[in-house]
């Protein structure tokens, strides 16, 4: 016989108090959880009612559930991704999903990505029960009836984890009437989230002018995205962070992406208008080690993806100057042929990806200052 075992994660007002850290992303989320145990593998069941006014190509909306382990291996995770809402009609729309023993708990709730209106109500929880009929769980403001007050979802969290309240400033969050049960649903307005060139998911666009050039660009793009997504939260303490005497700080290895850039627009252009000013700054972008650990430091990640930004700019507005014959060409009193040159840089990207995300999960804890008052003298 199948025994199932919940208790819904709950958060007292003293949570709701804490000041949120507000961060800056293309796509927000709110969320409840559900601490879960079974002694053999049962289904459940997310239903919930959507619909996007969408204001640019990417945007759409979804609902997500994760479940969490005891052993912290990944469990069921579903968001979406592959049929997200773009629909301006209200449809209902099903997660289904499988717990088991090592389930820990159960995370669901709605996301929604880019610019636009997104719409949200009437979201249900059904698990199976020993019978193997589907029963409905109690979820606290399902319906939002409860009106959003000072960006808060009244039993919700804008959050993917249940120790991190988030703050999304792209995203303003509300009630609306227009709502499939009741009187309010609940509205979230994404503004200001700068549109990708490339479409997610996909290389180059149709009908390039030079799809091999567009291509690689499209490559380099994606990559690059995902280094700002990566580091662009990251505090002044965590990019200046050094893991260990011989290791390379986060914001010394954005550094070396773009002077490793720089480089190889010399190589394939004939030159690069980066390394005139400031040559100190690059050789040490280009080198690392112990020049690197001196110079690159005491600086906000800002500063470092502005420097990536305009050396990528650059090398884009050279590369669509030419065309797919220049690159598959190996240029005079050279040994790599233009193609593999951009294909080495988005390797090379890719290779400091995977360090920078090492580093990531590494970083200690902020140090909280400790105020002490003065002792007031007679």
């Amino acid at each position: 016989m199948k025994k199932l075992f919940f208790i819904f994660f709950l958060f007292s007002i003293s949570i709701f108090s804490q000041s949120k850290k507000e961060i800056s992303r293309s796509w927000t989320s709110f969320t409840q959880s559900i601490d879960i145990t079974s002694d053999s593998e049962i289904k459940f069941k997310l239903i919930g009612s959507i619909k996007v006014e969408p204001a640019d190509k990417i945007a759409w909306a979804g609902l997500w559930a994760r479940v969490d382990t005891k052993n912290s291996e990944r469990g069921f995770f579903d968001n979406m991704q592959d049929r997200g809402v773009k629909d301006n009609n209200w449809k209902e729309y099903t997660i289904e999903g499988t717990l088991n023993k090592n389930s820990k708990s159960l995370n669901f709730g709605g996301l929604c990505i880019n610019n636009g209106k997104f719409y949200f109500d009437n979201i249900k929880l059904f698990i199976e029960d020993e019978n193997g009929e589907f029963k409905k769980v109690s979820i606290l403001n399902s319906d939002f009836e409860k009106k959003v007050a000072n960006q808060e979802i009244k039993s919700w969290r804008e959050s993917t984890n249940k120790k991190k309240i988030r703050r999304i400033k792209e995203f303003k969050l509300s009630s609306s009437s227009d709502a499939v049960s009741g009187k309010r649903s609940l509205l979230i307005i994404g503004s200001g989230i700068k549109v990708p060139e490339y479409e997610y998911g996909k290389i180059g666009k149709k009908d390039a002018e030079n799809p091999q050039i567009d291509n690689m660009i499209s490559m380099l793009e994606d990559l690059k995205a995902r280094v700002h997504r990566i580091v662009k939260n990251l505090p002044l303490e965590h990019v200046d962070h050094l893991h260990d005497p011989k290791a390379n700080r986060i914001g010394a290895l954005v550094m070396h992406l773009a002077a490793a850039e720089v480089y190889y627009q010399k190589y394939t252009f004939g030159k690069s208008v980066f390394e005139e000013k400031e040559p100190e700054l690059w050789k040490a972008g280009m080198d690392l080690d112990e020049k690197g650990r001196e110079i690159l430091k005491g600086k906000p990640i800002s500063y470092y993806l502005e420097i990536f930004d305009a050396v990528r700019k650059k090398t884009i507005e050279e590369l669509r100057k030419r065309d797919d014959k220049w690159f598959k060409e190996v240029n005079p009193g050279k040994t790599l042929s233009n193609q593999w040159s951009w294909f080495h840089i988005m390797e090379h990207q890719s290779s400091h990806l995977g360090q920078i995300l090492f580093l990531r999960k590494r970083l200690p804890p902020i140090k909280k200052e400790v105020k002490i008052k003065e002792q007031v003298k007679n």
